[in-house]
């Protein structure tokens, strides 16, 4: 039988789907070859945002207080660096798709440090020295670094978001299911995600 592979719009810089990447590995975990997931790009900040200081970011990010406060989520703590505030949504996707070239794996291993690095170490992850250090964190090759400034790359990131908003998706996390209509947006409960994947796997058995 061949895998259920789940397709996720996702931005790096959404606490919710911080909660939600922590859900669905769990899941992978636990299904196994049965299922298979694709992360796509959703831009909750498409291009840089002007004005906002350093203290105005600071205080948002005590919001980040409530996804912390679920279970089987992401660890998070209220920013509490000088580094920052992050520009916009685009640089992590392009790193995260330069990733994605060389492996599955190289990519997992990059995509899973981006939202640590933000949201529990407080690590901008929109400034490029920073993302080059994530880069070689996950002791990635580190020419392949000059692949996150493709302008293919970006065009895949922009067409991966305006797919989303074709469909009509404007929430993240965003899962859907390939060849199926429908999707489950926002970052569900664990076992929410679990029966629905199993209902799925019962009704191709």
């Amino acid at each position: 039988m061949e895998p259920i592979r789940l397709i996720v719009h996702s931005d790096y810089l959404c606490p919710w789907c911080y909660n939600g990447t922590v859900r669905l590995r769990r899941l992978r975990e636990e299904f196994g070859e049965r299922i298979e997931i694709e992360w796509r790009s959703y831009l909750l900040r498409p291009r840089p945002a002007a004005n906002r200081t350093l203290e105005q970011f600071k205080a948002y990010t005590r919001s980040w207080e409530r996804p912390a406060g679920e279970p089987d989520g992401g660890t998070f703590r209220v920013w509490a660096t000088e580094a920052g505030p992050p520009s916009h949504s685009v640089p992590p996707h392009l790193v995260a798709k330069a990733a994605a070239l060389i492996s599955r794996a190289a990519f997992e291993r990059v995509h899973e440090r981006l939202l640590h690095a933000y949201f529990a170490a407080n690590r901008d992850i929109t400034d490029t020295e920073t993302l080059r250090a994530i880069w070689r964190e996950a002791d990635l090759p580190e020419e392949a670094f000059a692949r996150s400034a493709d302008p293919e790359l970006m065009q895949r990131v922009l067409d991966e978001h305006n797919e989303a908003i074709d469909l009509g998706i404007d929430g993240v996390p965003c899962v859907r299911m390939a060849g199926r209509d429908g999707w489950v947006t926002g970052a569900q409960p664990l076992e929410l995600y679990r029966r629905w994947i199993q209902r799925r796997l019962d009704d191709l058995s």
